[in-house]
């Protein structure tokens, strides 16, 4: 089959980037804070154009409720939760106080403190306690690898037909296919990926968006 894709150079993706909807001031200014206050950490927060894609692709199925597995500083919750329609709620779910009093501080200037509900702890334990019966339109997770396939199991069991999950960081920053990186995150990433693709539920598609994001759909 002939190759058809276009390999991304650091000035191709500039062009990209400024090729989307542009971002309020709000979310620059939370990016920027991010990078001051946490540094090299800062790398964990939601590329912007695929917080976009979040928001554009919660507000296509008209979410009502929407699950965010991985906070950090509510980059991709601000987007996800500006998607909701109306009366929507975003349910996020993390670990770290420090990361997300950052993301309330600014879910709060965003207005949306009222669509967002946190939830501090183990996040398998946390879903776990949600309702069987709770329709899930819209999930994204982006947390630590090695439970990806016990937040996915989770989820996908609440999704409704035809609802949507993303799965972060599903390239591993091209680890993936490196047969000497048996490193845990390599191999649980390996391992998620596989999971998805035999799950007859739902049908998927791997986007070589940022550091890899593949889209389930629930079937009916």
């Amino acid at each position: 089959m002939v190759s058809k894709f276009t390999a991304l150079t650091d000035e191709l993706y500039d062009y990209l980037c400024l090729n989307r909807s542009a971002d309020d001031p709000l979310l620059d200014e939370l990016r920027a804070e991010t990078v001051h206050t946490f540094g090299e950490a800062s790398r964990m927060q939601t590329a912007p154009e695929q917080g976009t894609l979040l928001r554009l692709l919660t507000a296509l199925i008209s979410t009502q409720v929407a699950v965010e597995v991985g906070v950090f500083t509510g980059h991709s919750a601000i987007q996800i939760a500006r998607g909701l329609g109306d009366g929507g709620r975003l349910l996020c779910f993390d670990i770290s106080e420090e990361f997300t009093d950052l993301a309330r501080m600014y879910w709060d200037k965003a207005g949306l403190s009222d669509k967002v509900k946190l939830t501090l702890g183990p996040a398998v334990a946390s879903l776990q306690a949600l309702p069987t019966d709770l329709s899930i339109d819209f999930a994204f997770i982006d947390a630590d690898k090695s439970n990806y396939v016990a937040y996915y199991e989770e989820i996908v069991p609440r999704l409704r037909p035809n609802g949507l999950l993303a799965v972060d960081n599903v390239l591993w920053s091209g680890n993936v296919i490196d047969a000497n990186d048996q490193s845990e995150d390599t191999v649980a990433i390996r391992a998620c990926n596989k999971h998805i693709l035999a799950d007859a539920r739902v049908e998927s598609v791997m986007l070589p968006v940022a550091d890899g994001l593949t889209l389930v759909r629930k079937l009916a």
